[in-house]
């Protein structure tokens, strides 16, 4: 009937007294709870309590043992960073960022894979960064590398997988990118998308009309597709994400793209898919959009079409609010840093305060 109970210091109601030997006082005290002497101790700012016996003196008979057996300190695995990626992925695998980690992971492997995070230094970074760089790798990639490096080992420092996790020394976060295509660029890539590539032309159709980024387009499912009220829902339920998805209006232009073919994938054997190559769910588009690229003359990465969007919405004079809502951002600040200068009203009632005529 013995058992361990852990309590906080500050509750329960008990009868104590302290168990001295020649040697002086223990390291834990014999105490009363209801019927029963118990042994309780002090262990990383908690009590912990366990039954003994109903008899006083059998409690202090077996209290030295009894400790010594349940009070020895439990030794922690020793973890390298590989250690903490793969403990980081399998307890957050349901996060999307999971998918990105093992890119980033993998270039960080060579560096900083088999160290421990009490080993790394700000001269590790610096080497990392200079390798990358001379790569031909971009210091926003560098970043973002090193910054899932930090999220990561910070992650395992809360949950105390590690003690402390070390400073983690990145290159400054270069200035958004003012690349973005114009609708005659848009219009080229839709054009003289191959015949055969259906699915990466409605895919490049969906993320410049709903500015999705292409994880979620890759996820969205026709269950998400509302023809009646004209929508697009571009969240997953049941998934909390670090980056925000909305619901959005679909133009005429997708509407048309996406009820054809909803008609071929009812026709066809699918999971459901709004984009699917042979009936199955898409993982990249990587070569797909590499190949279009190549095709058209027009060199464009996937996050351009939702930059893009967002850029023609700021042209157009829609409100930062309104923007950022069409985005999913939480809030307007990242949408004003990036997107306000696009907007023809930007600043303009300032300049009036600066006119130089009578």
């Amino acid at each position: 009937m013995s058992e361990i109970q852990q309590v906080n210091t500050s509750t329960g109601s008990e009868t104590q007294g302290n168990f001295v030997n020649s040697q002086g006082t223990e390291p834990y005290r014999i105490t009363r709870l209801h019927d029963w002497w118990c042994l309780t101790w002090e262990e990383e700012g908690n009590r912990r309590r366990y039954k003994l016996s109903m008899d006083y003196q059998e409690a202090v008979r077996l209290a030295p043992a009894k400790f010594a057996e349940l009070a020895q300190p439990i030794e922690k695995p020793i973890l390298s960073v590989n250690d903490v990626f793969k403990l980081y992925m399998t307890e957050n695998a349901e996060k999307p960022i999971c998918v990105t980690l093992k890119y980033t992971s993998k270039a960080l492997r060579p560096m900083f894979g088999n160290k421990l995070p009490s080993e790394i230094t700000v001269a590790h970074c610096r080497e990392y960064t200079a390798d990358r760089r001379a790569r031909d790798l971009k210091d926003g990639t560098i970043w973002t590398e090193l910054g899932h490096l930090r999220m990561v080992l910070r992650w395992a420092e809360k949950h105390k997988y590690i003690p402390e996790a070390p400073y983690i020394e990145k290159p400054m976060k270069p200035e958004p990118k003012e690349d973005y295509l114009t609708r005659q660029q848009i219009q080229k890539l839709l054009r003289d998308c191959p015949a055969h590539l259906s699915h990466l032309r409605l895919a490049v159709l969906l993320m410049i009309s709903t500015g999705a980024r292409l994880s979620a387009a890759l996820q969205l499912k026709w269950d998400r597709i509302d023809f009646d009220r004209e929508q697009v829902d571009l969240r997953v339920a049941g998934m909390g994400r670090r980056k925000g998805r909305a619901v959005v209006p679909m133009s005429k232009t997708l509407k048309e793209a996406l009820s054809n073919a909803f008609v071929s994938a009812k026709e066809g054997r699918t999971e459901g898919f709004v984009i699917e190559w042979g009936g199955k769910p898409i993982r990249t588009l990587k070569r797909s959009l590499n190949l279009l690229a190549e095709t058209t003359g027009i060199s464009f990465t996937a996050h351009m079409l939702r930059h893009s969007a967002a850029v023609w919405l700021a042209e157009d004079g829609h409100s930062m609010h309104e923007i950022s809502q069409f985005l999913g951002h939480s809030n307007t600040i990242i949408t004003e840093r990036v997107y306000a200068r696009f907007s023809p009203a930007y600043l303009r009632k300032l300049s009036s305060s600066l006119e130089l005529t009578d």
